[in-house]
């Protein structure tokens, strides 16, 4: 792929015209032109507009579905010329759903951070389908995520396994640790997160389905934002719960009929680059220390 047209066209787009391409990226307007030309041979149609009098460009039907696959190229032609700048350093790309991320993850990323030699971290958040094709295209080099996927080329193993709890606003009368009767929540007033199947199926059978809860999330981090009613409720893994009491005054709470865990696992490639032997050593070394869990057959 000829990459001085993708950066062309990227510049193009991003100011949304030829001429302040060329300024951005220190070229002449013929040079800037030239290589989106040339760029557009190469994927065998136009992917700009050119329109005299136009005050801005608009992009082709082609241009646009070429954007996205444009910027992941630019990202990995930087994310190259930094690898080759660091020589042997050590790296690791790590993949993660949001809720492991955010809430399970930052003593490992913690440390990692705190390596010694240096490791250069890359974190992406990402759903388990995203996670798992970038583990298959090895984009990334490890993730971790909230539910299995049957894949021939990748390894899925736990990594930690939490309990779930119910989490309210704190009033007089609820205390810490209590148990709640399930008939006593109303579904009308939950704050709801599908964690993951198991979870779903044992919701729908203590609740009925066809009368579901007004707010449904895909993120904890909106939690605080809703749970503000001393009638709402939700049920969160227990790393988010501890989270939640830091930051508001909430209260967690078991429920009377018992909840599956979450159980987050950790994906790797069947065949690992032997450039990440190292890394993924020292990244299970530290996963070994927090969560106790056993070091994958590679790093051993």
């Amino acid at each position: 792929m000829y990459f001085p047209g993708i950066e062309a066209f990227l510049a193009i787009v991003r100011t949304e015209s030829i001429s302040k391409a060329a300024e951005l990226l220190h070229l002449s307007q013929a040079t800037v032109s030239y290589r989106l030309k040339t760029l557009e041979q190469e994927m065998g149609g136009i992917l700009v507009e050119r329109r005299k009098g136009a005050s801005k460009i608009r992009l082709t039907p082609k241009g646009e579905n070429f954007f996205s696959i444009a910027e992941r190229w630019d990202a990995l032609w930087r994310e190259t010329q930094i690898l080759q700048a660091s020589g042997s350093q050590l790296s690791l790309a790590i993949s993660a759903a949001e809720s492991i991320s955010h809430f399970v993850l930052p003593p490992v990323y913690r440390m990692l951070n705190q390596h010694t030699p240096p490791i250069r971290l890359q974190i992406r958040t990402q759903h388990t389908q995203e996670a798992f094709d970038s583990i298959e295209r090895r984009e990334m080099d490890v993730a971790f995520v909230v539910r299995e996927i049957v894949s021939p080329s990748v390894t899925v193993k736990p990594f930690f396994t939490e309990e779930m709890v119910l989490l309210r606003l704190a009033l007089p009368g609820r205390q810490a640790g209590d148990t709640v009767e399930i008939g006593e929540l109303s579904a009308e007033h939950e704050v709801f997160i599908n964690w993951n199947r198991e979870f779903q199926f044992r919701h729908d059978q203590w609740w009925d389905p066809l009368c579901p809860s007004r707010v449904h999330l895909d993120t904890a981090g909106l939690i605080a934002t809703f749970l503000k009613d001393a009638r709402q409720w939700t049920i969160v893994p227990a790393s988010i719960g501890a989270h939640m009491m830091r930051i508001g005054d909430f209260v967690l709470q078991k429920l009377s009929a018992p909840v599956p865990s979450r159980i987050c696992y950790k994906v790797t490639h069947k065949f690992p680059n032997q450039a990440l032997h190292d890394t993924l050593r020292i990244l299970d070394n530290y996963l070994q220390d927090i969560f106790g869990i056993q070091r994958s057959d590679q790093s051993r």
